[in-house]
C-alpha cells in the first residue's frame, strides 16, 4: 500500500577526508541520512519527502538537486533569503568519529516558523520522523510549535518516530536538554534512542531502565539501539533482544544510527515485524560503518 514518510530536520554541507590534505563535499545530516536510507529500502509506490529550510544561494541550490537525485522529495523544503546550510567537517580517529561545525546562521533554524505550512507537510504524511538535532537548532517558540504537530499526528495515528540524539554542544543547559528530549518523547509512537546517550545524560544504570523512562512519558514502543551489543524492542508488553550484525573492519561510524533508522522505519511502514525489521537495519548499519561518510551508496549494502 503506498505512502508517504516525512523526515524534519537539519540537512548540512558535509566535508570529510579524501586522502592527504583533501577533502570531499557531500551533503548529510542526521534526519536527511534517515530519509536516504528510507528512500532505498522503501518500495517505489512510497514518497519520501524532506522537512527543511535552505537558503537561495548556490550551495542551497545544490543541496535540493542532490536531494532530489536521490529520490528525496524538496517540495515541502522553505527557501528564506539570506540564509545557508549549515556546515560539518569529519574528524575520524580509528573509526570514531567527532566534528566540527559551522551553523550558526543556518536556515534550518527557522524550519518551524511557518505553522501553516508544517502543518500541512505533516498531515500530508503516514509517518513522521524527528530528532534531538532538529529540536536543539530551534527557537523556544518554534520547539513547540513543531511538538504541538507532532502530538496531534500521534493522536490520529500516524506512526511518529522520534531519535533523541542527544548533542549537548548544541543545548545551552542540560536541564533544557533533558526536558526538551523528554518532550519530543511524549509526541512520539516510536523512540529510537541509543543507549550509551541515556546513560550518559539521564544516568540510566539499565535497559530496563531507559525502556521505563521512556513508557512513562507516554512512548508506546521503542527500539533501544547499544552498538556492538544489539537492540533491545518493547513493543506492547514483549521485550526482546536482537543481536547486532558482524562487522569486519570499522571504516567510519557516521550515520551507523541514521542509517538503522531509515532501514527499520521502511520495513516496519510496509508491514514487517519488529523484529525482522531490526535484523535487516542491523545489517545495513553494519554495512555503513565500513564505509567513509554518512551516505553508502545501494549497491554497498545489503
Amino acid at each position: 500500500m503506498a505512502g508517504r514518510l516525512l523526515s524534519i530536520g537539519e540537512c548540512m554541507v558535509e566535508l570529510r577526508q579524501a586522502g592527504g590534505d583533501l577533502l570531499r563535499k557531500g551533503f548529510a545530516g542526521d534526519t536527511f541520512n534517515t530519509a536516504y536510507y528510507a528512500r532505498l529500502f522503501l518500495p517505489a509506490d512510497w514518497s519520501v519527502d524532506y522537512f527543511t529550510a535552505v537558503g537561495t544561494d548556490p550551495i542551497s541550490d545544490e543541496l535540493l538537486a542532490f536531494a532530489e537525485g536521490h529520490g528525496v522529495g524538496t517540495g515541502r523544503i522553505v527557501r528564506i533569503e539570506g540564509r545557508s546550510p549549515g556546515l560539518y567537517m569529519i574528524h575520524l580517529k580509528d573509526g570514531e568519529r567527532s566534528f566540527s561545525y559551522w551553523r550558526s546562521a543556518s536556515a534550518a533554524r527557522l524550519l518551524a516558523r511557518d505553522g501553516d505550512r508544517l502543518r500541512a507537510a505533516i498531515e500530508a504524511s503516514d509517518v513522521i520522523a524527528f530528532s534531538g538535532i532538529t529540536l536543539a537548532i530551534l527557537p523556544a517558540e518554534d520547539v513547540e510549535t513543531l511538538l504541538s504537530e507532532l502530538r496531534r499526528a500521534k493522536a490520529s495515528g500516524k506512526l511518529v518516530a522520534f531519535d533523541p540524539n542527544i548533542r549537548p554542544r548544541l543545548w545551552d543547559s542540560a536541564e533544557r536538554m533533558r526536558a526538551t528530549i523528554s518532550d519530543g518523547a511524549r509526541a512520539a509512537s516510536l523512540v529510537m534512542p541509543g543507549f550509551d546517550d541515556e546513560v550518559t545524560h539521564f544516568g540510566d544504570a539499565s535497559i530496563d531502565a531507559t525502556i521505563d523512562r521512556y513508557r512513562m512519558l507516554g512512548t508506546a514502543n521503542i527500539v533501544l539501539k547499544d552498538g556492538g551489543n544489539g537492540i533491545t524492542l518493547a513493543f506492547g508488553d514483549e521485550r526482546t533482544h536482537v543481536p547486532s550484525a558482524k562487522v569486519e573492519t570499522i571504516v567510519d561510524t557516521t550515520s551507523a544510527g541514521d542509517s538503522f533508522n531509515g532501514a527499520f522505519l521502511a520495513r516496519l511502514a510496509t508491514g514487517a515485524d519488529p523484529q525482522p525489521a531490526a535484523r535487516f537495519a542491523a545489517e545495513v548499519a553494519a554495512a555503513v560503518i565500513q564505509h567513509h561518510g554518512a551516505l553508502v551508496p545501494r549497491h554497498k549494502l545489503p
